[in-house]
C-alpha cells in the first residue's frame, strides 16, 4: 500500500480519483500534495483531479493499461518474484550490444514473445540487449520516442510484469538488458504534464516546441522527475543500464548538468544494489566531455554512440553522399580517421553544418564509444527503411561486420543484422487523433527532402502495413545468403569474446591506400585487414610480429611475408603466430 502523492504547485485543490470517489489531498509543501484518506494498493486504478477537473493520469504512473488517456494503475514492485540475485552484467569492453524493437522483434510483439528468441541471442554471442523505448506511448505500435508516461512500461508490450519477466529471463541466460529512455521531449498525444507543473519552459525552443525545463523556475522537481525515472528502471526493473536519447537536445545551463547529476546518482545506486550499471548517451555534438570522467571535469557517462564511424563506413561501402553523408564523401580516408580518432569531425569545418564541429577525444579509451553499421535511426530514417542488406553485397556486409566486431569500439548490432534481414525497418505510428495522424503522415514526406526522396516513396507511418512489414522474418535465417552471414557474425563474436586483443580499449592505428582501396587496423596484439577493391590486393602488415589468419571472410586470403594477400571485397582478422 502507498500514500498517493503528486506535484502540482499551481493547483488550489487536488483530488485523488478512484472510480467515482474523489478524495481531497493535502498540500504538504513544495507544490506537493498527499492523500490522507485514499491509499493505493496493487492493481488500484486512479487519477488526479486538479481544481475540480477531470481525472488525469498520474505524471509518475507505473502502469497505463488502457493507454495514454486512461486511468493509471498502481504497481507494488515488491510482488514480483525475481530469480537473479547473483546476476552481474558483463563489462562493455568485451561485450556486444544488440538493439531491438519489442513490437517488431517477434510476430507476437511483446516482452514475453521476445523471451522466446533469447536463446538465439545467446547462440549469437551478444552480451547486452538494448530495448528501444518501451514506456507508454500513443496507440499500440510506434518507435516509442513520443512517449509521455515515462514510468509505465507500454501496455501493448505486456506492462510492468511483462518487462520484468523479460529482464529476469535474460539474466538467467547471461544477457544484460539496457533500456532506451527519452528525456529531451515528450510526445504530442497524451502529455498531461504541463497541466500539473512547469515541466516545459518557453525560455528555450526545440524542434518539438517548448524545451523540457532543466534550468528554469521549478526545474528542481523536473530534474528530480527524470532522475527518479532513471533510478526506477535500474532498481525496480533490474535493468543493467540506460541509453539516453539525443542528449544534444537537452538545454541545461545549470552549473551541474543533468547528465553529470544522473551519473552521480546511478553510481550511488550501483553501490547500493551491488551490481554494475551503465549509462550510454546518444549525442551528435562530438563532445568527449559527455564521457570524460568527472574527476577530469566531464559528465561521467560510461559510453556514447559514435555516428561518425557509422557515416564513414556507410559512405565507404555504398557511395551515398546525400544529406549529412556529404561531409563524409571522401570515403576511405574518413573511415580511417574515424577508426583512429573516433570523431571524423573533431574541430574540422563541416560543410553540412556550415561551421567547425566537434573536439578531439585525446586519450579516452575506446570503451567509451559504440561502433555500428546500423541502428534504428540510420535504417528507419530512410524513405523506405532499407537495411544495409538492401544496399550492399553479401561480401560488403561481411567486411562491415569485421570492422564493427573486430574494430576498436564497443560493437552494436541492430535486430536481424546478423543474418542480413531482408525486412525493412520503417518509421511507424498509431496516433488516434485524426489531425495529429495527418500531420505526422504529411511531415514524414517532407522530413528528408535533402536526401532527394520524393513524397510518393515514403510509406505512411500511420498505415498498419508500414509496421507489419518491419517485423523480422525469422525463417530466413536458414536460407542463403542469410545463413552464411549469420555464421560469419557468430564466428566474429566468438573470436572477439575469446581474444582480449580484440576488446574495446586502446586506440587503433590505421594505414590505408585510397587508390588500391585497402585498409589495415593495427591494435595491440591484433590486425584487421580489409580490401574494398574489386581486384586482388596485397596489404602490408608491420614486421614486428609474424601474423597468422584467425578468421577470414573469403577463400584465398594468405599472409605473404610482411603483407597479406586479399581477394576483392574481403576481410581478415590476424593474430600473432
Amino acid at each position: 500500500m502507498s500514500t498517493a502523492r503528486v506535484w502540482a504547485p499551481a493547483a488550489e485543490k487536488v483530488e485523488l480519483v478512484m472510480g467515482e470517489e474523489r478524495c481531497p489531498m493535502d498540500a504538504v509543501g513544495g507544490g506537493w500534495w498527499e492523500s490522507a484518506a485514499g491509499i493505493l494498493e496493487h492493481g488500484t486504478d486512479y487519477g488526479f483531479g486538479l481544481d475540480g477537473g477531470e481525472a488525469l493520469p498520474d505524471p509518475r504512473s507505473p502502469w497505463q493499461p488502457d493507454g495514454v488517456h486512461g486511468r493509471s494503475r498502481w504497481v507494488d514492485h515488491g510482488r514480483f518474484a525475481w530469480s537473479d540475485a547473483s546476476w552481474r552484467a558483463p563489462e562493455l569492453a568485451a561485450g556486444v550490444i544488440y538493439e531491438l524493437h519489442i513490437g517488431t522483434f517477434t510476430a507476437g510483439g511483446t516482452f514475453d514473445a521476445a523471451i522466446e528468441r533469447l536463446d538465439h541471442l545467446v547462440g549469437l554471442g551478444v552480451s547486452h540487449l538494448e530495448l528501444m523505448p518501451s514506456n507508454e506511448f500513443p496507440g499500440d505500435r510506434g518507435w516509442g520516442y513520443d512517449g509521455v508516461d515515462l514510468f509505465a512500461p507500454h501496455h501493448a508490450y505486456g506492462g510492468p510484469d511483462g518487462l520484468k519477466r523479460l529482464v529476469n529471463a535474460a539474466h538467467e541466460r547471461g544477457l544484460a538488458v539496457l533500456l532506451d529512455v527519452v528525456y529531451n521531449h515528450f510526445g504530442p498525444d497524451g502529455n498531461y504534464l504541463p497541466r500539473f507543473a512547469p515541466y516545459l519552459t518557453e525560455r528555450y525552443h526545440t524542434p518539438w516546441g517548448a524545451a523540457v525545463n532543466l534550468d528554469d523556475a521549478g526545474s528542481d522537481e523536473v530534474r528530480r522527475f527524470f532522475l527518479d525515472n532513471a533510478l526506477m528502471w535500474l532498481r525496480d526493473y533490474h535493468l543493467d543500464g540506460l541509453r539516453i536519447d539525443a542528449v544534444h537536445a537537452f538545454v541545461d545551463l545549470s552549473a551541474t548538468h543533468l547528465l553529470e547529476q544522473m551519473a552521480r546518482e546511478v553510481d550511488a545506486l550501483e553501490l547500493e544494489v551491488e551490481r554494475p550499471l551503465v549509462l550510454i548517451a546518444e549525442s551528435d555534438l562530438n563532445d568527449p566531455r559527455i564521457v570524460r570522467p568527472r574527476q577530469e571535469h566531464g559528465y561521467g557517462i560510461d559510453a556514447a554512440w559514435s555516428d561518425d564511424f557509422h557515416h564513414t563506413l556507410h559512405v565507404t561501402l555504398t557511395g551515398e553522399t546525400s544529406g549529412y553523408y556529404a561531409d563524409f564523401a571522401a570515403g576511405l580516408p574518413e573511415l580511417a580517421r574515424s577508426l583512429e580518432d573516433v570523431y571524423a569531425f573533431a574541430g574540422r569545418y563541416s560543410p553540412f553544418r556550415g561551421r567547425r564541429h566537434g573536439r578531439e577525444v585525446e586519450d579516452l579509451p575506446r570503451t567509451r564509444f559504440l561502433g555500428y553499421l546500423q541502428n534504428h535511426d540510420q535504417i528507419g530514417n530512410r524513405a523506405v527503411g532499407e537495411r544495409s542488406s538492401a544496399l550492399m553485397s553479401a561480401d560488403a556486409l561481411r567486411v562491415a561486420a569485421a570492422l564493427v566486431l573486430a574494430g576498436p569500439f564497443v560493437p552494436m548490432l541492430f535486430q536481424g543484422e546478423e543474418w542480413g534481414a531482408s525486412t525493412p525497418f520503417r518509421y511507424f505510428t498509431d496516433h488516434q487523433d485524426p489531425a495529429l495522424a495527418k500531420a505526422v503522415s504529411e511531415g514524414r514526406t517532407h522530413e528528408f527532402e535533402s536526401f532527394g526522396w520524393s513524397a510518393d516513396q515514403v510509406p505512411d507511418p500511420q498505415d498498419v502495413d508500414t509496421f507489419q512489414r518491419s517485423r523480422l522474418d525469422w525463417a530466413e535465417r536458414g536460407r542463403e545468403p542469410h545463413a552464411s552471414l549469420l555464421e560469419w557474425h557468430r564466428a566474429l563474436i566468438k573470436l572477439r569474446r575469446e581474444t582480449p586483443a580484440l576488446w574495446a580499449g586502446p586506440a587503433a592505428e590505421v594505414t590505408f591506400d585510397e587508390t588500391a582501396r585497402w585498409l589495415v587496423v593495427a591494435r595491440t596484439g591484433s590486425r584487421l585487414a580489409v580490401s574494398l577493391s574489386d581486384e586482388e590486393r596485397l596489404a602490408p602488415l608491420d614486421g614486428a610480429l609474424p601474423w597468422t589468419i584467425a578468421l577470414a571472410s573469403a577463400v584465398g586470403i594468405a599472409v605473404e611475408g610482411e603483407s597479406v594477400r586479399m581477394p576483392p571485397m574481403s576481410a581478415a582478422v590476424l593474430l600473432p603466430a
